[in-house]
């Protein structure tokens, strides 16, 4: 049958109608309104482009494999107990732990600070010498890996470790590492110093691996012999990320990692033995890491907190939420992509109108074009609430995430890890955190904060309202992308 060109007109519109129709139907069901929004706006303006990506992307849910291990992980996390030591907390800081123990059957746990390295180099070289003391096993789970010149030194102790015959196990993101120079030569050069790896997420449709293309494991750990830990926000790359025109702009990331000892050790190998029998199947016998004493220097009460696609309650942004809230002088954020929900924008807000000192510290130039423009479209809200936003000055990104309330403050909150204070980071990615109080180690962050602060460029509200018309056109075009979910 042929059919002429008012059948096919006829044909296309009817399509493109009933997309639209079943899209307002069902596209909003288990969203938050700003990202549905986002979704429905792409679908009715373009539907032969937006219901593909809605249908690769839009998704929220992961595959059926991966949510029942997890919520078999949870409920052997959730049979742990609180360890003795831990002082009783006012039930403001009461509230938030069991919150976050609801979310993710975390205890509370004590932990050990052996510092915050927020130098690169630093952080390298640590992480490089408890390699070259492991005498069991080495676990590293980081979202970039890459074998550069800078990078060589802690490869090299990872071949040293297998030679004594500790067993190296290495994760990192598929499609997070692929980008980056020497990744198909990577698995080669791993293989001949007899380190096991795996990548993470991978995309693989060939060989049947195939998932959400927009999912990452954004974690940052290493775990040297069950006892010793680093997690923060540091990637195994060289600062500049190996790019030319990072290179010849001088721009490098800047991050923090914490070294830390302790029970709360033991939570972070049960999360790095959780990703690795997602991506194996193997299954890993874990020490457990007594107590330390009372009252011993450097010891701070800890939560761990993992987010992802596999923890459906958002429990990262949960717990910024509720900190934020409980907040009574002075908090301090730092994230390189802070592109908040109407939750999270709402608790900064309210908290400026309350009388807390609210400081949010950022780059100056972010190193996503869209995602520095979604960023930059709350800033109008954030500055006329009373906000103080510090940037940190070009060419170098402010790369460290970490979250203080009354840091000065005997009941002090904070939060450290690889979680941004963004959608995607709330959603999409497999994140972790530190949640901590009572102990040395928020003052050793506020320390790093008041570091950044003092370096960086205030942004007041008169300068913010000089910017161009055709600046805030594209921030607030990639302000909605901002919510695709």
């Amino acid at each position: 049958m042929n059919l002429d060109l008012g059948s096919w007109q006829t044909i296309l519109l009817i399509i493109d109608y009933s997309i639209k129709i079943i899209a307002i139907g069902f596209v909003p069901e288990g969203r938050r309104p700003s990202s549905s929004t986002a979704w429905l706006l792409a679908i009715l303006v373009l539907p032969y482009i937006g219901l593909p990506l809605f249908l690769l992307m839009g998704s929220p849910y992961i595959n059926r494999r991966r949510h029942a291990v997890l919520e078999e992980a949870n409920k052997r996390f959730s049979q742990r107990k609180h360890v003795s030591t831990v002082p009783t907390l006012i039930p403001e800081l009461a509230s938030i732990v069991s919150l976050n123990k609801h979310l993710t059957s975390m205890p509370l746990a004590t932990g050990i600070n052996y510092g915050v390295h927020s130098s690169f180099h630093d952080s390298l070289k640590r992480m490089t010498k408890a390699v070259d003391n492991a005498r069991e096993s080495v676990h590293v789970e980081i979202y970039i890996v890459a074998w550069d010149e800078e990078t060589d030194a802690f490869f090299q102790a990872l071949r040293r470790a297998v030679e004594r015959g500790v067993t190296v196990r290495l994760l990192f993101d598929h499609v997070g590492s692929w980008k980056y120079p020497g990744y198909f030569s990577l698995g080669k050069r791993l293989d001949a110093i007899g380190v096991r790896w795996h990548v993470m997420l991978p995309l693989r449709p060939w060989r049947w691996r195939f998932r959400r293309p927009d999912l990452r494991n954004h974690r940052k750990i290493l775990i040297v012999d069950g006892h010793r830990a680093f997690l923060g926000s540091q990637n195994l790359i060289a600062p500049h990320y190996l790019l030319r025109k990072n290179r010849r702009d001088g721009r490098e990331w800047v991050d923090i990692m914490v070294e830390m000892g302790g029970p709360i050790v033991t939570d972070i190998n049960h999360i790095f033995a959780v990703d690795w029998y997602l991506e194996t199947e193997e299954l890993l016998e874990l020490p457990e890491n007594p107590a330390p004493t009372p009252g011993a220097d450097h010891v701070n009460i800890m939560q761990l907190v993992p987010s992802g696609p596999g923890y459906e309650t958002e429990p990262n942004l949960r717990m910024f939420n509720s900190i934020i809230h409980q907040a009574v002088d002075h908090i301090v954020m730092c994230s390189p992509y802070f592109i908040p929900d109407e939750s999270l924008l709402e608790a900064v807000t309210s908290a400026c109108y309350r009388g807390v000192t609210v400081d949010l510290l950022v780059s100056e130039k972010g190193d996503q074009f869209m995602v520095a423009h979604a960023q930059s479209s709350y800033y109008q809200a954030l500055l006329e609430a009373g906000v103080n936003i510090y940037q940190y000055p070009a060419p170098f990104v402010l790369h460290s995430k970490f979250l203080l309330a009354d840091p000065l403050s005997e009941n002090s909150l904070g939060v450290f890890g690889s979680s941004n204070m963004d959608m995607r980071s709330f959603g999409l990615n497999y994140e972790i955190s530190v949640m901590l109080t009572h102990g040395d180690m928020i003052e050793d962050l506020h320390e790093i904060a008041v570091q950044y602060r003092d370096a960086s460029i205030p942004l007041t509200l008169d300068e913010w309202n000089t910017r161009s018309l055709g600046r805030r056109y594209i921030d607030n075009i990639m302000r909605l992308s901002s919510a695709l979910q």
